[in-house]
């Protein structure tokens, strides 16, 4: 079956939706997030324009998950590329940090629709904490980090994370940023 090419107003509804179903997500979260409240939020007069976008929930929440993926992916990998493993798990730290402070609403919904995403493109959970736990091997390779197991000092460490970006709204991002890379450093030692 031969798709045509939407327009640029398409294009425009769309993402309009999506930045609207981000927003509901992040306030409400999964459950209680409904097209008549995204219609809502975006300033749409029926749920209809929602249904002409997208089939149903799970398409549009596919959507913004790969949407926001893509996005936070983009902006950490911008930050990464130090010499050293220590050096790029700080800089990760802080880049985490950074997307969070610029875009609380995505990483919200992220977290809160991570699990009903069927295009997890394998399980992101799982590829964060590969990611990481080799990280942490290579800086133990190399003598920047003490003996401990990769695989639990990862799970620590986005648990974390993760930590910060559900209790963001009620902390100062400064000091998160700060007490993260800090207690990451202690943790994995040197």
């Amino acid at each position: 079956m031969l798709m045509r090419a939407k327009s640029v107003t398409e294009q425009a509804r769309r993402a309009q939706i999506v930045r609207a179903a981000i927003a509901t997500i992040a306030e409400l979260d999964y459950a209680e997030t409904s097209f008549k409240a995204i219609a809502t939020r975006a300033g749409l007069s029926s749920t209809g324009l929602i249904s002409y976008h997208f089939r149903n929930k799970q398409e549009l929440v596919d959507v913004v998950f790969a949407d926001i993926l893509e996005r936070f992916q983009g902006f950490v990998t911008e930050r990464m590329g130090q010499s050293t493993a220590r050096g790029e798990l700080e800089a990760f730290l802080r880049a985490n940090v950074a997307f969070l402070r610029e875009h609380r609403d995505d990483m919200l919904a992220f977290l809160r629709i991570r699990a009903h995403a069927a295009v997890t493109d394998g399980g992101i959970a799982d590829s964060d904490h590969v990611a990481l736990a080799a990280l942490l091997r290579q800086g133990q390779e190399a003598g920047e980090f003490r003996a401990f197991d990769p695989d639990v000092m990862a799970v620590f460490i986005l648990a974390m994370r993760n930590g910060v970006v559900l209790r963001s709204g009620a902390l100062d991002l400064d000091v998160c940023e700060r007490e993260l890379v800090a207690a990451v450093e202690l943790a994995t030692g040197g």
